[in-house]
């Protein structure tokens, strides 16, 4: 059943959202379950006469919309948020999420994938893993993700960041961004200097071997900040984007990644982002804001299985 027309567009990304928010990993197992349940049906506009979407059609339906379209539902499901009042946006807090290829590394040629040539090797612990990195500018307000970057796991998080900054102020936002926030995989010159061309203050923690002997932001190993006071505490602000990185992971299926290639990646990726922002529209209408950020009240779709 092909997906062409608007009502098939709206279908389609309910199936989408309905995977991640019932944490369904394959389109075969979503399939399955849409054969036997009457309300998965509903929920994803499919009659009683038809047959449900084929793991063929959805996967084709991905691709055939690409991560620009995605991405523009993305923009769109900020700016209701920020006409609700729900987006602060002054401090940004920047991180990046590790996820794993959908293949193995190639025999011929270890620092490629054997089906999947864009992903990058990345040290992990004591092994090299071939995988992504998911690269967030989150509002640590309201804890919602504001821009999005995907990168092979090899490329350095400095290359990523000046991009990520000017998604955030392309969004034509009412409110200039005050202060940048990150970790010390972001500390370099350029980094710092395209911060202060946005207006913005960063907050970016030094590590050991720069600026030796002056009083900056630096963390020691049992993770306790030092100097100076005004910084520590918005650094403590970082923690944000650790949380949205982990109900990402955890409930919108950001590590169940199931597709190959760098614009496909990204737009697993982007639905991931508009399930969560779905939640999160989703609890203002029905009189919840304060459940914003709670994934699991409104992830109940427990089918039978």
């Amino acid at each position: 059943m092909p997906i062409q027309s608007n009502n098939h567009f709206t279908a389609g990304r309910k199936a989408e959202l309905v995977k991640r928010f019932g944490r369904v990993e394959y389109y075969e197992e979503l399939y399955r379950l849409m054969t036997v349940d009457r309300e998965l049906r509903e929920l994803c506009d499919v009659k009683e006469w038809e047959k449900p979407y084929h793991p063929s059609v959805l996967s084709r339906f991905r691709r055939r919309i690409g991560p620009e379209c995605l991405q523009q539902l993305v923009n769109h499901m900020l700016e209701q948020l920020d006409r609700m009042g729900m987006l602060n946006g002054e401090t940004l807090a920047l991180d990046a999420a590790f996820i794993k290829a959908y293949s193995r590394r190639d025999p011929d040629d270890s620092r490629h994938g054997l089906s999947d040539i864009d992903a990058g090797l990345r040290k992990q612990g004591g092994n090299v893993t071939l995988g992504y990195e998911v690269r967030l500018a989150v509002d640590t307000g309201s804890e919602m993700p504001l821009a999005v970057v995907v990168e092979p796991a090899n490329v350095n998080e400095k290359k990523p960041a000046p991009t990520l900054l000017k998604k955030v102020i392309r969004r034509g936002r009412k409110r200039r961004v005050r202060h940048v926030v990150a970790d010390s995989q972001y500390s370099s010159q350029a980094v710092r200097e395209e911060v202060k061309r946005l207006r913005a203050k960063p907050v970016i923690r030094y590590p050991r071997n720069q600026a030796k002997g002056r009083r900056v932001l630096r963390v020691d190993r049992k993770f306790r900040s030092h100097r100076p006071i005004t910084l520590r505490r918005l650094y403590r602000k970082r923690s944000a984007v650790e949380r949205v990185v982990s109900r990402l992971k955890t409930h919108f299926g950001l590590r169940q990644l199931r597709t190959r290639g760098l614009r496909n990646v990204l737009s697993h990726a982007l639905l991931c982002l508009i399930a969560l922002l779905a939640n999160a529209l989703s609890a203002i209408k029905q009189g919840l804001p304060h459940k914003i950020r709670s994934p699991i009240h409104f992830t109940k779709l427990t089918w039978r299985r």
